[in-house]
């Protein structure tokens, strides 16, 4: 069965436009914990958050009210930084995804360059594991990624699906959509796990479904944007009910 796991990264965002520098007494809203807890009724199998360096959105206070009020599995999404794995080793989340992270971005863009920074990467993958976590690497859909990857020893890659997404017609995301079909056998062959995430959505997510041996989809845009509309718990439901066509 396909899993969702929901990031709940935009609803901080929302919070954080009005309450950044919120007084004494205000309650900041919306809370993305109460989100986190709203997409878990729905039916989420797991909660993604990413605490930035910055702090631009989630904050410490909500990863640790995260941990403690969640029943699904919490994924925290960090960079490879002494201070993220000294946090994440102290919090223990269910599960880490180590990403790039660069401060002018406003969300996360491009895959982790596994093959440059393979030794930083595997010390902090077997500082995170040691400590019971599972870890995964947000990756481009690269075999020599995949590969240094599995050198460095995680159990999860989590595809970018950004390019795919991005694409502007349905022929683009067919010839990214292949690039994901080689990159998901060639981890399935090494024994790694794979999820994928960015960008997908309602209306493109079954152009994606020729992928193999998908495990969880990580999405959050899409889902906290159409709940402008339909509520939370609709919009989790609706992409779970999509998902159930998976087939991989």
């Amino acid at each position: 069965m396909l899993k969702l796991g929901v990031n709940i990264d935009h609803v901080a965002t929302l919070r954080q436009a009005r309450y950044r520098a919120a007084g004494h007494g205000t309650k900041p809203e919306p809370s993305p914990v109460e989100a986190a807890l709203e997409c878990q009724a729905a039916g989420a199998h797991s909660i993604t958050a990413h605490l930035r360096e910055d702090r631009r959105h989630i904050g410490d206070a909500d990863v640790w009210a995260l941990k403690d009020k969640l029943k699904i599995p919490l994924n925290l999404e960090m960079a490879v930084t002494p201070e993220m794995v000294k946090i994440a080793r102290k919090l223990k989340p269910a599960e880490v995804c180590l990403v790039p992270e660069q401060r002018q971005e406003l969300t996360t863009e491009g895959g982790l360059d596994v093959v440059r920074a393979e030794s930083k990467i595997a010390a902090a993958v077997k500082s995170l594991s040691s400590a019971g976590i599972i870890v995964s690497l947000f990756i481009d859909a690269d075999v020599k990624q995949v590969e240094a990857a599995s050198r460095v020893r995680v159990p999860y890659v989590e595809f970018h699906t950004g390019p795919f997404a991005n694409a502007s017609s349905k022929a683009g995301r067919t010839k990214m959509a292949q690039r994901l079909i080689q990159a998901a056998t060639g981890a399935h062959k090494l024994g790694i796990s794979v999820n994928a995430g960015h960008g997908l959505t309602l209306d493109n997510l079954e152009e994606l479904f020729p992928v193999p041996h998908l495990d969880t989809l990580n999405i959050g845009h899409s889902i906290v944007s159409r709940a402008v509309f339909t509520g939370l718990k609709k919009s989790v439901k609706d992409m779970l009910t999509l998902m159930k066509k998976y087939h991989g």
